[in-house]
């Protein structure tokens, strides 16, 4: 196992802050400055800024998380975070992101190899949202919205399912593929919307369902069965 992510993996740090830490010379291992390449091996001892790192068993973890409007997706230690939020025993990450203003289900997991392969929009992973806007949607946005809308800056939305609510024509549900950022909100904008609520309710087959807001469940054994399965 190479050292960066023997690192990651021991919960000191994320991979890429690994990264860092071996170009800056700061990582030792069996008494000799690592590079990128220094492989750990059972039994090596590893020292970071001269302290000791202590092996700790690596249990893989996956959770489901329905963030509320105000956290904000981030490993930074700033107020609000999304790990002090849940302030879970083992160091997890978040699973692509979620912006500060909007709510709903985001997964977070330790298994690092994992989060690339269903956040990278190259994957097409769905999402779905529910979206809640100031006046009721026109037949041009949802037309826009099916076919592909261009949102400027060179940025075409690629063509996306939407459903109107039976029960407001201020509501609607979308799935979505691409990683852009604040991708509906920029969509919504176009058209002089305003977003009042955006909560995301699934990501691939894992659902928010029944999970209360500010509240995380594991993973069942099923659903990470079919990640593994997507994400190969």
């Amino acid at each position: 196992m190479k050292i960066d992510k023997y690192i990651s993996q021991n919960g000191f740090c994320s991979r890429r802050k690994a990264f860092d830490l071996i170009e800056e010379k700061r990582v030792v291992v069996n008494k000799k400055v690592a590079t990128y390449s220094t492989k750990f091996n059972p039994g090596d001892s590893v020292e970071i800024d001269g302290e000791l790192l202590i092996e700790k068993i690596f249990v893989p973890t996956y959770i489901a998380y329905n963030k509320p409007k105000g956290i904000i997706c981030t490993t930074e230690t700033i107020q609000n975070n999304i790990l002090s939020a849940i302030n879970h025993p083992e160091k997890i990450y978040p699973v692509g992101r979620l912006d500060k203003d909007s709510e709903g289900l985001i997964l977070l997991t330790n298994v690092t190899s994992l989060i690339d392969k269903i956040a990278n929009p190259k994957f097409e992973h769905e999402k779905e949202y529910v979206v809640t806007l100031n006046m009721p949607i026109t037949n041009k946005f949802i037309s826009e919205v099916e076919s592909g809308m261009d949102i400027g800056g060179g940025v075409v939305i690629q063509p996306s399912t939407i459903n109107i609510s039976k029960e407001s024509k201020r509501i609607f549900n979308i799935v979505l593929k691409q990683g852009i950022n604040r991708q509906i909100r920029k969509m919504c904008n176009k058209h002089n919307y305003t977003v009042l609520k955006l909560q995301r309710i699934r990501v691939m087959h894992i659902e928010l369902a029944k999970l209360k807001l500010d509240q995380w469940r594991n993973l069942t054994e099923n659903e990470i069965i079919e990640i593994n399965n997507s994400s190969t």
